[in-house]
């Protein structure tokens, strides 16, 4: 069982042991479309893109006119969607176009590997249809598909794959979507744990630096046995929601997270992070998603398979924003915008957590979200807990296409004065000697200043990100990764994050503190205790690999007072 994948259709999950014979892939999306027809009239897919989703649908219309164009993301499945004058199953006028394929990183062969979940999770991102669009329609989309793998790790496949994908278009592609997963038991390391160095997981983290490229992971941590790469840390992992009165505003019960722990039968072992890490940054619409097979047919599909692709397709709409006001000579812009880092602080410091009122107060959020409990975001233990950035469920909040805009548009502001929506790419320079033992570096900092008074009564969010470094050990120094070389985790330096009221100089002071010191995210949502002047203070804790300066990706979010 080398791979699987969490999906279900009308109720049937779609998992299990996919190393079948040649063209499972189509035989398996044809025979679920055959069993169970096609979905109703619920539009369902229209829902999660919308308002009652991650209202990007009001992304695609003026004035912003975002539909991801011209921008390259990517997918790697095990098989892959279907592509018109290829194969046979794909009709002529088929709403989800592909920009290239590949097997591995070879082109595809006819009617080879075509895939009913790959082609599913496909249209969440690029579907044309008029009433079942994507995310982001006009995006380019490159798929690679794994294939099958028998009796064995696919993940040396899975990392060539994904490299493959990465390297297209001219060596930019934004983001890469997963939404399969290894079990730990196909791990070949002794003993194998969810501590960030399986094979997989190392390569996407390696990637992710490398390359330019965000990964977005369906999170599936638990008792759904693939967790492997859930425990990376420079991607996004990703819960899915289900509607409630006809908005996305629950986790569904049938996630798989990080806690608490108990043993998955397929992999005879706890499938949490080691440690207190946890393994969920968003939510995104997952239940009931009216998706587009390879033969063209509507199938109503479940699970972290398709809220991760919400995720993906989101980061074009984001940078197709980022680059346009690049290209408009806006003096508070760079290219840093495009900093898989930046994106990342910017979607999860502008999800949802709470409803506003309409007063700002919450900071326009467009739902309050629930756990499975019941219990929103300030009812968890991250937001009375510093140590703790993300809540088990929830991670940051619900993914809301439209304020991840707003929060990128913020601008983009070095350390010193600064506006209170806004962003910034920098890094802190380590005082540390190469011949000094690394535990001795000294405690650096640095301040963003809020310009305004903030309101008190509001709320105030930020996200910090920064990147685990990873290695590829280049046997043949291609500057690429080949079948049977390995990695090395060279580690993760410790940042915090402090909200600090203007005059105060000692942290001990600070109104509310994100101090995790094993994750590479750090989180703070708290209430404004009193109105009056403001700073962020990110303060570099501890140097653990030997980078004489650690880049920082910082996202904020306030209220001015009137």
């Amino acid at each position: 069982m080398a791979h699987w994948m969490i999906a279900t259709v009308r109720g049937r999950v779609l998992g299990g042991n996919l190393a079948p014979p040649r063209r499972w892939g189509l035989r398996l999306g044809l025979a679920i479309a055959g069993l169970l027809g096609t979905a109703g009239s619920t539009l369902a897919l229209t829902d999660s893109v919308g308002s009652n989703g991650i209202d990007a649908l009001r992304l695609h219309s003026p004035p912003y006119n975002l539909t991801g164009a011209k921008i390259a993301i990517g997918q790697v499945e095990i098989g892959r969607p279907s592509q018109f004058g290829l194969d046979k199953v794909a009709i002529a006028d088929l709403p989800v176009n592909v920009q290239r394929i590949y097997i591995l990183e070879d082109p595809p062969t006819a009617n080879r590997y075509v895939d009913f979940h790959a082609a599913t999770v496909a249209s969440v991102m690029i579907s044309q249809d008029k009433q079942r669009p994507g995310v982001a329609p006009n995006a380019w989309l490159y798929s690679a598909a794994v294939g099958p793998i028998r009796g064995r790790s696919g993940q040396p496949e899975e990392c060539l794959a994904s490299q493959q994908v990465a390297l297209s278009n001219g060596d930019d592609v934004r983001a890469i979507n997963f939404s399969f997963g290894e079990p730990l038991s196909r791990d070949p390391r002794p003993n194998p744990v969810l501590d960030g160095n399986a094979l997989l997981t190392q390569c996407i983290d390696w990637s992710e630096r490398v390359h330019d490229v965000l990964y977005v992971i369906a999170g599936n941590q638990g008792g759904g046995g693939i967790p492997i790469p859930t425990d990376n840390f420079n991607g996004i992992n990703v819960a899915y929601s289900r509607q409630v009165d006809g908005r996305y505003i629950k986790v569904d019960f049938s996630n798989l997270s990080s806690e608490p722990n108990f043993d998955s039968p397929p992999s005879g072992g706890p499938e949490s992070n080691v440690g207190r890490r946890r393994s969920i940054n968003l939510v995104a619409p997952g239940h009931d998603i009216d998706a587009i097979g390879p033969d063209g047919a509507v199938e109503t599909v479940s699970g972290t398979s398709f809220a991760a692709p919400h995720v993906a397709a989101t980061v074009a709409l984001v940078q197709e924003w980022g680059d346009r006001q690049f290209r408009s000579g806006r003096s508070d812009w760079s290219l840093d915008s495009r900093e898989p880092m930046v994106t990342k602080a910017v979607l999860l410091n502008a999800a949802d957590k709470l409803e506003d009122a309409g007063d700002g107060l919450r900071l326009g959020m467009a739902r309050t979200l629930y756990d499975e409990g019941n219990r929103t975001w300030i009812e968890g233990d991250a937001y009375r807990d510093p140590t703790l950035p993300l809540h088990a469920e929830l991670g940051t909040g619900h993914l809301n296409a439209y304020r991840a805009v707003q929060q990128l548009d913020g601008g983009q502001w070095a350390p010193g004065p600064v506006p209170v929506r806004g962003w910034s790419y920098e890094a802190i320079e380590s005082p540390l000697p190469p011949d000094l033992p690394r535990q001795n570096a000294a405690m650096l900092s640095q301040e963003y200043i809020l310009d305004e008074p903030l309101q008190g009564g509001s709320y105030f969010s930020a996200t910090l990100a920064w990147e685990r470094v990873v290695v590829l050990n280049d046997a043949n120094r291609n500057g690429r990764y080949d079948l049977g070389e390995t990695f090395s985790d060279r580690g993760l330096n410790n940042l915090d994050l402090y909200l600090m009221r203007v005059e105060d100089t000692d942290i001990a002071d600070s109104v509310a503190a994100s101090i995790s010191a094993e994750d590479s995210v750090e989180h703070i949502f708290a209430a404004i205790p009193a109105t009056g002047r403001y700073k962020l203070r990110v303060v570099y804790r501890q140097q653990v690999n030997d980078d004489l300066a650690q880049p920082y990706a910082l996202a904020w979010w306030g209220l001015a007072a009137p």
